[in-house]
């Protein structure tokens, strides 16, 4: 296995960016987990913070963690704002599948992340399940831009630019039920210390209403590594077993 740090031109975002990629032995083509970083984090966060090459050991496929700031992963229009949304599907998939041995297809997409990354994730998914297969969430934010949060200036001013019906994974699990085809298969936890356990709690209540099938767990932890380090590996699991361009792989 092998670990690659990536500087690119970001053509939406119309700068240099960064990304880290962990490719497996072998010649591929191979499936890409995209993993998404929290607020306080950016693209070196996996890999400084848990033992992600450990756990990916003999999974053949490629893992691409994308730096996105501070944006949840929303197209921003305000002044000094970025369209990080445009960004990930266009610029980082672009860039991964012309410079790696991918298999280009929904179905060897998979899309995680934790924290504001777990939101990015369950967004991105629902909003482009025809690039992405699976979307699982690590004690994500999900419930952001689905009720006010005037303890959180960030995403006031997120909410006050965008279109929220857009990003509320709320409204977007709705449209998500109403889609003819293309089932996304979803994976949630959250730890049972967790300041965003409600919101988890509510959002699984959510997809439990509408029948959206997924996979919610809670387990004992906090809003900390420790807690992502273990859980991790319950969602490299998952996509092994969902994820169709690896099937059978196990």
């Amino acid at each position: 296995m092998a670990w690659i740090e990536a500087h690119f031109r970001a053509m939406v975002l119309v700068k240099m960016t960064s990304l880290y990629v962990l490719l497996p032995d072998g010649p591929g083509p191979f499936p890409v987990l995209y993993l998404l970083h929290g607020l306080s984090d950016d693209h070196s966060g996996w890999l400084r913070r848990t033992g992600l090459e450990r756990h990916m050991d003999n999974v053949p496929m490629i893992v691409a963690m994308p730096d996105a700031h501070r944006s949840f992963y929303v197209n921003n229009p305000a002044p000094g704002g970025s369209p990080y949304e445009d960004h990930i599907i266009k610029d980082v998939i672009g860039f991964v599948d012309t410079t790696f041995r991918t298999i280009p297809q929904r179905g060897a997409r998979a899309v995680a992340g934790m924290s504001m990354g777990g939101y990015g994730a369950m967004m991105l998914g629902f909003k482009h399940a025809d690039l992405f297969s699976v979307a699982c969430s690590h004690s994500g934010a999900v419930g952001a831009f689905h009720h006010p949060r005037p303890e959180v200036p960030l995403l006031q001013d997120l909410s006050s630019a965008i279109d929220i019906s857009q990003y509320d994974c709320f409204a977007l699990a709705q449209k998500q039920k109403e889609r003819p085809a293309g089932e996304l298969a979803i994976r949630i936890d959250c730890g049972d210390k967790d300041f965003l356990l409600q919101d988890n709690r509510d959002f699984h209540a959510h997809l439990e209403q509408l029948g959206i099938a997924h996979s919610y767990a809670e387990f004992p932890g906090d809003h900390n590594w420790a807690y992502w380090d273990v859980h991790i590996q319950d969602t490299i699991r998952f996509i092994r077993q969902k994820l169709p361009a690896l099937q059978g792989q196990e």
